[in-house]
């Protein structure tokens, strides 16, 4: 199996797969494949959790895509797409919505978070988690960094920007500092704390905040306008609005 990640800021990822080679994605990032490549919508790993995964946002059933041919996944925002590669039994746990597609011999489940990284990170209570062995695809909103960190080390990141972490770190919610920071400071009142050993995957941009620009750009319709009430008289031929 091959495969190419392809473009800058707005980039998909191809793979080429061999006859009897297959993995399985997310539907709604499928980009194309070659007539050759069989298609068919599947609950990887079960019933329960398909149920774990619908609970985390995410699809019941993803697409299994079998060889040979051609396919290819992207994001839905401008972001960077990742390749993680998972050792037999090595797990990572990621936000939901980054999940683009894997080999067959990785486990899709989903992680209950710790209740207070759950409610107090402004996260949901259940993370994606993938386990190994096989190649996973994730895709992040603006720039992903990757830290490796070392035992004992810590990384506070905000809530928003955490994309994935390996299953196993310590990982809890910190608050930003006194009552003042938490509401002056323009940040999100508590960040997760994880600490290493092990890789934590940051985006650049979160989800919150693209979506927040995008609205401050976009125009406003009539029925929004604070103040401006709108009326129609419809005559033969004529509308007035008032």
């Amino acid at each position: 199996m091959e495969y190419s990640i392809i473009g800058d800021d707005l980039q998909f990822v191809k793979v080429l797969m061999g006859d009897g080679e297959s993995i399985y994605g997310e539907g709604g990032h499928l980009l194309y494949k070659t007539p050759t490549v069989n298609l068919t919508a599947k609950a990887t790993g079960g019933i329960l959790s398909g149920l774990k995964r619908a609970v985390t946002g995410a699809t019941f059933f993803v697409l299994e895509l079998a060889g040979p041919g051609e396919a290819a996944f992207a994001g839905s925002t401008p972001g960077k797409i990742i390749q993680i590669q998972l050792g037999d039994g090595e797990s990572v746990l990621a936000e939901h919505g980054s999940f683009l597609f894997a080999e067959n011999w990785v486990k899709y489940d989903a992680s209950l978070a710790r209740l207070s990284a759950g409610i107090f990170g402004g996260e949901g209570l259940f993370l994606a988690k993938f386990i190994g062995p096989g190649n996973l695809f994730l895709h992040g909103t603006g720039h992903v960094y990757m830290m490796q960190l070392g035992d004992g080390e810590e990384v506070e990141v905000e809530a928003g920007h955490l994309l994935a972490f390996d299953e196993g770190m310590q990982y809890g919610v910190k608050r930003t500092g006194g009552l003042r920071t938490m509401f002056l400071g323009g940040e999100g009142i508590f960040f997760v704390n994880i600490r290493g050993p092990g890789r934590v995957w940051i985006r650049s941009i979160s989800l919150a905040a693209l979506a927040a620009a995008l609205s401050r750009d976009m125009p406003c319709p009539a029925s929004c306008r604070s103040g401006q009430e709108i009326r129609e008289t419809r005559e033969p031929g004529v509308t007035f609005r008032i």
